[in-house]
């Protein structure tokens, strides 16, 4: 395998870790929006991740975003009558986001992120080392 491809690879997976940091930090945005109905909610969103075969990295796997998914987790209920919101019934309507579950995804995230620069630097190097061997 190419050490260019090996930057096609890990900027494929930077690509994906980019889009996974957007969706958690749209979710944490959205976490106590309230709604007026069940409905019109906020849906976490979560991105889907498939590993490809590239043709042009010789069967390699590069890292693609297939899809990106709402939750479907129930919304948080809550009687709340004097909210300018709330339905016939008094009740809003809240995202059912766990803001903890999502700090943990983004610590995650991050560290993918970071390991995958890692790589691309690692391997930055080592071109750079082996061009000074001809000298």
């Amino acid at each position: 395998m190419s050490d260019f491809n090996i930057f096609r690879i890990s900027g494929s997976a930077l690509n994906a870790q980019s889009v996974r940091l957007n969706t958690i930090a749209s979710n944490m945005a959205n976490a106590n929006v309230a709604a007026g109905s069940a409905a019109d909610v906020f849906r976490a969103r979560m991105p889907v991740f498939q590993a490809t075969a590239d043709p042009e990295l010789n069967g390699a796997r590069r890292v693609e975003v297939t899809d990106i998914i709402e939750s479907t987790a129930e919304p948080i209920k809550q009687y709340s009558p004097g909210h300018p919101l709330s339905d016939d019934d008094g009740y809003i309507y809240k995202p059912n986001v766990n803001v903890v579950e999502q700090m943990a995804d983004m610590i995650s995230t991050s560290r993918s992120y970071q390991n995958n620069l890692e790589v691309m630097n690692t391997t930055k190097e080592l071109m750079m080392q082996t061009l000074q061997l001809g000298r």
